[in-house]
């Protein structure tokens, strides 16, 4: 009676989180996890990494970050122009900081938080086209860790940021077809055109690959507004927001052309006009862009093949609007670079001009994410059917390039650094092997849709991101370092800071190039050896290895010499003063 008659001071218990609750919790926390699993395992992948190694593309970058963080410049004239868009986004580290091997390896990690994006985009993506938010987060993290993601994401390049802004346009151009029309719902499909206005035309600044990106979009918005009422209101915004981004990037390009390319870049415009209006030109960029293809769907493991057949499908299938005109957008910009980029390829003799992975490599994720798509949700008999499809686009897009090229494919010159999928898949190190790559990239196809199609349909995502990770991890292993980089022989030591630099032009341009990111408190000062010695204001002097003796007052380092085409001559007057 006395325990029943005083009040207990044992507070009541909390109510428990309902499980509904705790899933939306843990969902937010899963993502972020998996967003810095997807930064570390690039960071561990590019941890040896101090410096460019694609040259001149990196170092182009490089220059043009410095000069628009307001460094000295650089003469890249008559070589490729590299845009000013990726640059933007690296100026800011040369505020933080002027050694050359540091601001490389920021670069190094701002491409690799950059690249681990696409994991959150894929996983909105999957989201937009029915998978659930479990099935969603596995399968975006598996497709995230692609090949192009890996690679690029530890170098200079415009590639390290491709992926994710295709992904984040394909998302906008969804929201922006399925929120877009009536008034209703004026507001997101306005900031879905926005953003994909602004994606399209960012990625026009950043390289040339986005200029089919922005004309698709043009394409796509006059289509939308011509063909259904009301969808003014939310394309209206996005085109003029597009036109406002892509004359800042014209502007920006404009003014790292003029700093870095002062007697102009490399002019392809009769090579492309050529290559568009003759036959011999048509072949040499179909076969070109076969050959392109041929590589995208090896380089996903035959899952861009499905993934384009699921796509065709669904194009011309009835179904939700918003998912037939992300897939026709997808195809379209994916046919249009392959195209392109291939008519406007100088035949450089190099295997690569007839089947090259990098162009595509900004769509890769994008159709991997296709194509388990398509595995996970299709019937068996049409996910067969799309499989089937796929080793026929492998074999036809392979025959071509294979034709076409004939024994150039074993003539021209093999550079490693362009196959880094086929390598892994054929296991030919020093070669391309098509029949090898395109047979390994079937039996990996195999694998993953016998995984899929033999499990039960609630479990084929689980079984079809063990696989694919499975695949992911290997290639990661295959790719990752052994050891520390040897030291670097008969190369340029880092020159004393202080006082010009001057090159002689009739040293190879590999050997002074990469000076250009090492040499940072000045321009290069290019000459010709043949009638000048060093300009004045010059400190030390890269020449010929036969340039013979020094002028008065100046002396040989001892670098270089016999057999590498080079040697470094200093004046011993000057200060070696850093100005850091």
């Amino acid at each position: 009676m006395l325990s029943a008659a005083v009040p207990s001071v044992v507070p009541p218990a909390a109510p428990e989180r309902p499980p509904r609750a705790r899933r939306r919790f843990a969902l937010p926390s899963l993502l972020v996890a998996g967003f810095v699993a997807q930064v570390l395992v690039r960071l561990w992948l590019s941890r040896y990494h101090a410096g460019p190694v694609a040259n001149p593309d990196e170092t182009g970058y490089l220059a043009g970050a410095r000069w628009l963080a307001g460094g000295p410049a650089a003469d890249f004239s008559g070589t490729t122009f590299y845009r000013g868009g990726y640059p933007l986004l690296l100026a800011p580290i040369h505020w933080l900081t002027s050694d050359p091997a540091t601001v490389y390896r920021l670069v190094v990690v701002a491409g690799s938080v950059a690249a681990a994006t696409a994991f959150p985009l894929a996983y909105l993506l999957l989201r937009r086209f029915g998978i659930g938010r479990r099935g969603a987060s596995a399968l975006g993290f598996a497709a995230a860790l692609a090949p192009p993601g890996l690679l690029f994401s530890g170098l200079a390049l415009a590639d390290a940021i491709l992926p994710s802004i295709v992904l984040g346009w394909l998302l906008a151009v969804h929201d922006l077809v399925r929120r877009g029309p009536g008034r209703a719902r004026a507001w997101p499909g306005a900031r879905a055109g926005v953003l994909a206005g602004a994606l399209a035309a960012y990625a026009t600044a950043v390289h040339l690959r986005g200029t089919v990106v922005l004309a698709v979009l043009v394409v796509l918005m006059a289509g939308l507004v011509l063909a259904r009422r009301g969808y003014g209101t939310a394309v209206l915004p996005g085109a003029l927001v597009a036109a406002a981004v892509a004359a800042t990037g014209w502007a920006l390009n404009a003014a790292v052309s003029a700093a870095l390319y002062p007697r102009g870049p490399r002019d392809l415009t009769a090579l492309l006009v050529s290559r568009l209006t003759t036959p011999d030109g048509q072949a040499w960029a179909l076969s070109g862009a076969a050959g392109q293809l041929w590589y995208l769907i090896a380089g996903t493991w035959g899952l861009a093949g499905v993934g384009l057949a699921g796509a065709a499908v669904v194009t011309v299938r009835r179904g939700p609007l918003a998912r037939r005109v992300t897939a026709a957008a997808l195809l379209a910009v994916t046919l249009g670079i392959a195209y392109a980029s291939s008519a406007a390829l100088p035949d450089e003799h190099r295997v690569g001009n007839y089947a090259y992975g990098r162009y595509l490599s900004c769509v890769a994720v994008a159709w991997m994410l296709a194509g388990l798509l398509v595995l996970v949700r299709a019937r068996r008999a049409a996910a067969l059917r799309h499989v089937a499809a796929s080793a026929a686009l492998l074999a036809a897009t392979g025959g071509v390039a294979a034709w076409y090229a004939g024994d150039r494919l074993r003539r021209y010159a093999y550079i490693a650094f362009d196959f880094p999928e086929t390598s892994f898949l054929s296991g030919v190190r020093d070669g391309l092997d098509l029949v090898a790559t395109s047979r390994a990239a079937l039996i990996l196809l195999a694998c993953l849709a016998a995984a899929c199609l033999f499990a039960r349909r609630r479990t084929r995502i689980v079984v079809a991101t063990a696989v694919l990770a499975a695949v992911h991890v290997a290639f990661a292993a295959d790719l990752a370092p052994k050891a520390p980089p040897a030291p670097a022989t008969g190369w340029l030591h880092a020159p004393p800071p202080g006082g010009g630099f001057a090159v002689d032009t009739r040293v190879h341009w590999g050997i002074w190039v990469p000076l250009t990111h090492r040499v940072w408190w000045t321009a290069l000062d290019l000459y010709d050896g043949r009638k000048q010695g060093p300009p004045p204001g010059a400190c030390s002097a890269l020449v010929p290895e036969d340039a013979g003796p020094p002028p008065a007052g100046w002396v040989a380092t001892g670098e270089g010499g016999k057999g590498h085409g080079w040697t470094a001559w200093r004046d011993p007057a000057c200060p070696a003063s850093p100005r850091r």
